[in-house]
C-alpha cells in the first residue's frame, strides 16, 4: 500500500509540475490530505473498537441490531429486484395476492 501512495504522490507532483503549480502548494495539500487521513482512519478505528466493546458488552442488543440491519438490506435487494425487472405494482392495504392456480 505504501508503494502505490508513493507511486501516486509522483504523478501528482509530475502532473503539477507539468501544469506548472508551485510544488509547494502541491507539497503543502498533499501533507493536508494525509493528516486529513490518518485522521479518519483513527476515528474509524476508534469506532470500530467501540462497536466490538459494545456488542460484546450487550450480545442480546446486538444480534437484534444485526437482524434489523440484515432485514433492512434484503428489503432494499428485493425492491432493487422488482425495480430493474420493471415490476412496480404495490399491493392495496388491506389485500391478499391471490394464488394462480
Amino acid at each position: 500500500m505504501t508503494d502505490d501512495i508513493t507511486k501516486l504522490e509522483d504523478q501528482v507532483r509530475d502532473a503539477a509540475e507539468q501544469a506548472g503549480v508551485d510544488q509547494s502548494k502541491v507539497d503543502r495539500a498533499m501533507a493536508e490530505s494525509k493528516s486529513f487521513l490518518n485522521r479518519a482512519q483513527e476515528a474509524l478505528s476508534e469506532a470500530v473498537d467501540n462497536a466490538v466493546g459494545a456488542a460484546k458488552d450487550h450480545p442480546i442488543a446486538a444480534a437484534g441490531i444485526a437482524a434489523g440491519a440484515a432485514a433492512a438490506v434484503a428489503g432494499a435487494a428485493y425492491g432493487a429486484a422488482k425495480l430493474k425487472n420493471g415490476d412496480t405494482r404495490t399491493a392495496k392495504p388491506g389485500t391478499r395476492s391471490k394464488k394462480k392456480s
